[in-house]
Parts: structure tokens; sequence; C-alpha cells
């Protein structure tokens, strides 16, 4: 990888916009800036019948009236908040973004050649997932920041459940700005019949992410992991502090822990979703112990955001500032989504 394609910005450019000191250096030193973000992008269904999936409520005729019209709407709208996330901290944008709710490559190839997106020149990484809706993960990166070395995809078995069926979970192995760092997207199961029916499901799938994680630490106690995805937990729940052990701080870190940067966020009352007046903060990034320090001699952890514009959110009404939606009780809306993505920054010095 050729470094003098790689944007780089004054460490004074850098502290402009984030207004901080952590990163202290002469003004004739630079920084490299990577930005890893996660985004559910609700329903991204295009129009034609799979009979393989449960896509009825998004086809012309389904309950939704899912047309093309429909369909490019919400492609567009996608393509602007995706062109627009990291913007404040580089030029260039997002470098690796998790996604999920998508029905299958197709969709993501018309999303990012949209001419929003295109000069991105997005790659794209996506395994069909056997959930019954037929919506999957997949992630997509800019070659110029992301160097793919192996892709696997983990599908959740649950031993006395054969007949479920969830979103599968995707690593992704590579060089990010030349270094080694590992991606592992996610949608846990959903909430739906309450508490005591998909708890268990949110734990197995954290169990199995968290034996992904186990395996790339046992071959490198330093490896840089970045977790990320619908968790459909808040950073409190059970399958996040104590399975995923993800800590709210950097400090007194076991071997193996993580730290969630989202964390304080969510304390503050800060969310990335909201249901029923209560906000929520299920979209998540949590971080290896390889990705944190303060001396930024390699790619570390810098900072977190939700990216939740204004355009983004609803104007008026019960639920002004909400995430501005495709649909909202069966509804066409013509919005976003229903979640807001979420990304952190990580930085490194240039000598």
């Amino acid at each position: 990888m050729k470094r003098e394609i790689i944007t780089a910005v004054t460490f004074s450019f850098l502290l402009v916009f984030l207004q901080s000191v952590l990163l202290r250096a002469q003004d004739d030193k630079k920084i490299q800036v990577a930005v890893i973000g996660f985004y559910n992008l609700e329903n991204l269904f295009d129009t034609i019948d799979d009979p393989e999936k449960r896509d009825e409520e998004f086809l012309p005729n389904g309950t939704n009236k899912w047309d093309t019209e429909k369909y490019l709407h919400k492609i567009g709208n996608m393509s602007k908040v995706i062109s627009k996330i990291g913007k404040s901290f580089t030029p260039d944008g997002i470098s690796v973004l998790g996604i999920s709710e998508i029905e299958n490559r197709a969709v993501i190839e018309d999303l990012i050649n949209t001419p929003l997106l295109k000069p991105f020149h997005f790659r794209i990484i996506h395994y069909d997932s056997p959930d019954r809706r037929g919506v999957d993960v997949a992630m997509i990166y800019q070659p110029k920041y992301l160097e793919v070395t192996e892709t696997k995809s983990y599908r959740l078995v649950i031993p006395d459940m054969p007949d479920f069926y969830t979103r599968n979970q995707l690593l992704v192995s590579g060089k990010l700005l030349g270094e080694d760092i590992y991606f592992i997207v996610v949608h846990w199961p959903s909430r739906y019949g309450g508490e005591k029916r998909s708890r268990p499901l949110r734990n197995a799938a954290a169990e199995l992410s968290r034996h992904i994680c186990d395996s790339l630490l046992a071959l490198n106690p330093d490896s840089k992991i970045i977790v990320m995805g619908d968790l459909n937990d808040n950073p409190t729940n059970e399958s996040i502090k104590k399975i995923m052990r993800a800590k709210p701080d950097t400090v007194n870190l076991a071997p193996g822990d993580f730290y969630n940067p989202m964390y304080k966020l969510y304390k503050k009352g800060i969310g990335s979703t909201a249901w029923m007046d209560t906000w929520s903060l299920f979209d998540e990034t949590l971080l290896s112990q390889g990705l944190l320090g303060n001396n930024f001699e390699t790619l570390t952890y810098f900072t977190v955001r939700i990216f939740n514009k204004p355009f983004m959110q609803q104007k008026e009404g019960r639920y002004k500032g909400y995430p501005y939606r495709t649909f909202a009780g069966g509804t066409w809306m013509g919005g976003y989504s229903d979640h807001f993505p979420v990304f952190v920054v990580l930085a490194r010095e240039i000598k």
C-alpha cells in the first residue's frame, strides 16, 4: 500500500476538529486517521420476490407497496448519510463500514454505485445468512485504507433449537493502513417476544462473538479487534458486560477484556435508536486492548461518535429528535433508518 495516497493531516488541523489535547505534538508532525463505523440500514430490500426469504412486505404488491420509486429513494437516502460519516475528521470520510439489514449483495452494489458513494471506490464483503427474513450483515471498505486478507462467516447454532435461524457473524481480517486488524460485524437476535424469550438468544450470540475474539487473541494477545454491530442490547446488559467482557473504562483491564466506548454515552442518555419514549444504544463498537494507548505510534482509538445530524431526525411531534425512519406504523415516511450510525476514529502519528 502506497503511503502517499492516504490522507494525512497536521496535528494542528486535527486538534481544531476534535477540540482535544489528547494528541500533543509539534505542528510539523502529521497523523493518519481511519474512521470505522456501523450502520443498520433498516430493511434495505430490493423489489424482487425471493421465494427463499420472507420478503413479502417489501414487494410492489406487499403491505409496504415497496416499488422502484421507494427503493431508489431509500438507496439515495442511505448514500447521503454514508457519504457524510466521518467527514469532520478526514476528507476521505468513512474508511470501513459494517452494515446490517440488507437483503443481498445486489442492494449493496446499487448503494455503492450511487453518485455520492462511487468516488469512495467501496468494495463489498457479504455472505448470505439463514435469517428467516433474509437480512444479512456485510461490510464495505475503501481499498486505499484496508487490504483484506481473509473473510469468514460464522453461523449461530443453538443445540436445543434446531429451527432457530438468525444473521451470521462476519469476520474480516486485513491490514488497515498496513497494520494487522480484525473486524467482526454482527446483528444479534432481536428483543421480539420479550426479555425472557430473547435474552438466551442474544447471550448465545455474544458467546459466539466472544469465541471468535478468543481465537484471535490466542494467536496474538495484542491483536487489534473491532466488534461492531446492532447488538440489540445496551452497554449495561450481561451479554456485553459479562460475556463479551466489554468494560466502561480503559484502566485496570484484565487480559482479554475489551473496552466499550459507548458506555459513557449511554449513561448520559445518548442513544442510537428509540422506542416507546426510551433511547437505547444498541449500535456499538467494542475495542480490544491492542487499539488502546496514548502514544499513537500505531493505530490507536481516539474518539467515538453517534452520527445523528438534524436531517436524519424526526422534525416535529411526539417523536421529534428520533431517527427519521423509512416506515413508521406501516406508513411510508421517506426517511433514512430507525437507527443512527456510530463510528470510532483511529489515529496514528507519521514519523
